[in-house]
């Protein structure tokens, strides 16, 4: 072709694409295509879109990256999938109407036995199939993956077992289809906490995210003032309050504003902990742990071993100051153990929890042997999860609890502000285990200032 030679880029393209129709991209749309782009180009090769229902990000995600995407890898793969069979031949549907209708500025045709709407070739070597979710790719292998709507309503949201299967699919099916230095997209409207996005973000994996609320918040990344509209020209302002009075606070913090929440009130008030660059230099800490001993593997989702240091001031006033969270068998987890005790030295007390029976008195005397030298402050767990938080969370409305600034605040917020419907809650118990610790030892001294008059 003519044209065949010529590289467009993403933005030029879309315009093109959008012209017949009479639209042209907006604000948000151009983040968009610069962010695909991006991973187009090696900059970035996991993606995560969130964006609110009516924001057009299917049409660029799932229509016009795509037939872009094969413009520049002409010889590649793409596997695209979405929550049913029927949505996923609808975007193949529609890019394959778009690739015909731009052959010559795209640089290829589709071969002449490509009829499905869920899958075709093109003449230059490139491949393109769409799946609904569980359905069957087994052989088929990608350059490139997108998913597009993996939920579709507030009934799979809601149910674990459907989020389970979800992220099975990803993890042990779609996942692997990828090749090397393959790239993942992810397109989606949140819905649950532990959905496929949140589990993404809490599993550890290094993801690219862009997050438009429909109201703006804090750090916009479109640098729009907090409460401005995602796209004014299609749903303004006021007719997103008005929609937002109707489908209530939880579907709101959700479908629009990309942070969804658990149903029912959080124990932990996250607005009142603030984070602190520095930590005052006289603090009393202590380590205290929460254990598990199964490393991650197909088919598990274990729950993770944290070791969480806590101080206190004189004052009363508690900080966070580190935590360690790691998956790993017994050994794993005793070698993290006396790694990090090292490390925090011995002033400060290393606080294990001990299951009952006497497997748990085993764990715990071999724990304590490893840690000679220091001090270990060994107990059962009693009580109820809420029970045992409940202390350290009226700290927290007391606007008492202060985080250091550091990589792990996030994972830490999350699961504060989601608890007790959170997934995980090792972090929780271990900041319990801390906070008990420490209201058992006495508050470090103030330092008396006597002048030379005085004595």
């Amino acid at each position: 072709m003519a044209e065949r030679a010529r590289q467009h880029s993403l933005a030029e393209w879309a315009r093109r694409a959008l012209r017949p129709a009479g639209q042209r991209p907006a604000a948000h749309h151009k983040l968009l295509l610069q962010r695909l782009e991006h991973v187009a180009e090696g900059g970035c090769d996991r993606l995560m879109v969130l964006m609110p229902p009516g924001s057009a990000k299917s049409t660029y995600a799932s229509l016009i990256f795509p037939a872009w995407w094969l413009h520049r890898h002409p010889r590649s793969s793409v596997i695209a999938a979405s929550h049913t069979a029927d949505l996923a031949a609808h975007f193949g549907r529609g890019l394959r109407n778009l690739a015909l209708e731009n052959k010559a500025f795209l640089g290829f045709e589709l071969q002449r036995d490509s009829h499905a709407a869920h899958r075709f070739a093109t003449d230059t070597g490139g491949e393109y199939f769409a799946t609904g979710l569980g359905g069957g790719i087994t052989g088929r292998r990608a350059d490139l993956v997108l998913i597009d709507d993996p939920i579709k309503s507030h009934a799979e949201a809601d149910s674990a077992a459907h989020r389970d299967l979800v992220w099975n699919w990803y993890r042990s099916e779609l996942l692997p289809r990828l090749k090397p230095r393959g790239r993942v997209v992810l397109i989606m409207t949140r819905w649950h906490q532990d959905d496929l996005g949140g589990r993404l973000l809490q599993n550890g994996d290094d993801w690219t995210v862009l997050r438009l609320p429909a109201l703006a918040e804090a750090d916009d990344p479109l640098r729009r003032r907090p409460g401005e509209a995602l796209w004014p020209q299609w749903e303004d302002r006021a007719a997103l309050e008005r929609k937002r009075a109707v489908v209530g606070p939880r579907v709101w913090a959700a479908l629009y504003q990309q942070t969804p929440r658990p149903d029912g009130g959080a124990l932990f008030r996250v607005t009142r902990i603030d984070v602190i660059e520095a930590a005052p230099a006289e603090l009393r800490s202590v380590r205290a742990w929460d254990l598990a001993a199964t490393a991650a593997g197909e088919g598990r989702d274990p729950d993770w071993t944290v070791g969480l240091k806590l101080g206190r001031d004189a004052a009363g006033r508690i900080f966070v100051l580190d935590v360690v969270r790691l998956r790993g068998g017994p050994h794993e987890v005793a070698d993290a153990i006396v790694r990090t005790a090292r490390q925090d030295g011995r002033s400060v007390a290393v606080g294990l929890p001990q299951d009952p029976g006497q497997a748990g008195k085993q764990q715990v005397a071999w724990l304590t042997t490893l840690l000679a030298g220091h001090r270990v402050v060994a107990s059962p767990e009693t009580g109820a999860k809420l029970t045992r938080a409940g202390p350290v969370a009226a700290q927290v409305e007391a606007g008492n609890l202060s985080l250091l600034r550091a990589t792990w605040n996030r994972a830490l917020l999350d699961e504060l502000r989601e608890f007790p419907q959170a997934r995980k809650d090792d972090q929780v118990d271990a900041l319990s285990r801390a906070f008990a610790m420490l209201a058992q030892a006495p508050a470090p001294a103030r330092r008396l200032h006597v002048s030379l008059m005085a004595r």
